[in-house]
């Protein structure tokens, strides 16, 4: 009699082919994930250092259109100003510790305004009589991480537009 036996299943070999192509697709996903979390990291961080740079030129220019005096000598660094309520203010970037500072000048009060400033300038256009400032234009430009971003304003300052 012969012994004609049906092979069903699967061999050992085809099992661990089986099991090492499971193993290598399983590698690359868990690879792309990875790098999909780490993108979503550094895209959030950048977000929030942008967002802060923003909301601080968002502070400086409408405190400088309705300034009186803006010192327009002041360095390129630093931007001093009188508000509309009479408060002495400097904005002032210190690329020592790359922060953006608000300096109330009557009590010498810091306030970090913005980190993560690489670079930052305040330029000002003085008036005729070069006793003030026309016009300032702000460029900032902030980092996290490997990204960089420029913002940049800029304000003429009503009261001097006569």
């Amino acid at each position: 009699m012969k012994n004609n036996r049906c092979q069903t299943g699967f061999t050992i070999v085809e099992l661990l082919f089986a099991l090492a192509i499971t193993g290598m697709l399983l590698a690359a996903v868990a690879v792309a994930f990875n790098a999909s979390v780490i993108n979503y990291r550094e895209n959030e961080e950048i977000f929030k250092t942008i967002n802060n740079a923003r909301q601080a030129l968002l502070r400086m220019t409408s405190q400088l259109r309705t300034a009186c005096p803006v010192d327009p000598n002041a360095p390129s660094n630093e931007c001093s100003f009188f508000t509309a309520e009479g408060q002495d203010i400097t904005y002032e970037y210190r690329s020592s510790d790359n922060k953006l500072y608000l300096i109330t000048n009557s009590d010498d009060q810091e306030y970090v305004l913005c980190d993560n400033v690489i670079s930052m300038s305040f330029v000002k256009t003085a008036t005729d009589d070069g006793s003030d400032c026309k016009s300032v234009q702000i460029s900032m430009t902030v980092q996290s991480g490997e990204m960089q971003r420029t913002l940049s304003a800029a304000v003429v300052i009503r009261k001097n537009l006569m």
